[in-house]
């Protein structure tokens, strides 16, 4: 397996900037732009998501990564709760809620299982 020198070729990031830019388009139209709490809350945690991997990598410690991800996935756990109040009332259809929960919970999976290497490698360290 290769080495990752930058946080931007973690496949996490990457998966967690795509689910941010999604949520800033979604939040940018119709009632859902007008709910400034709501709007900002579930930016400003989507954000995290990216920017704790980011962050925690490049602490270049095995264990305070693996915090920086514990983070990160339960930033993605508050994105996917503000996606259930969008949906609960109309500012997402349906299609569009599905389709970012399961972008949010593949982000979720995919800082697990980085998280689960991270923890692994940090054991094997000590």
């Amino acid at each position: 397996m290769a080495k990752i020198d930058r946080f931007e070729d973690l496949i996490a990031w990457q998966k967690a900037r795509e689910l941010t830019k999604e949520i800033y388009q979604v939040t940018r139209q119709g009632a859902f732009a007008r709910d400034f709490g709501l709007s900002g809350q579930i930016q400003r945690a989507a954000v995290s998501v990216m920017s704790n991997i980011a962050e925690g990598f490049e602490r270049n410690r095995r264990a305070e990564f693996h915090q920086f991800l514990s983070t990160a996935k339960a930033s993605c756990a508050e994105v996917r709760s503000q996606l259930y109040v969008a949906y609960d009332v109309g500012y997402i259809d349906k299609a569009t809620f599905e389709r970012l929960l399961h972008q949010a919970e593949e982000v979720a999976r995919i800082i697990g299982g980085l998280r689960v290497s991270v923890e692994k490698q940090r054991d094997a360290g000590k």
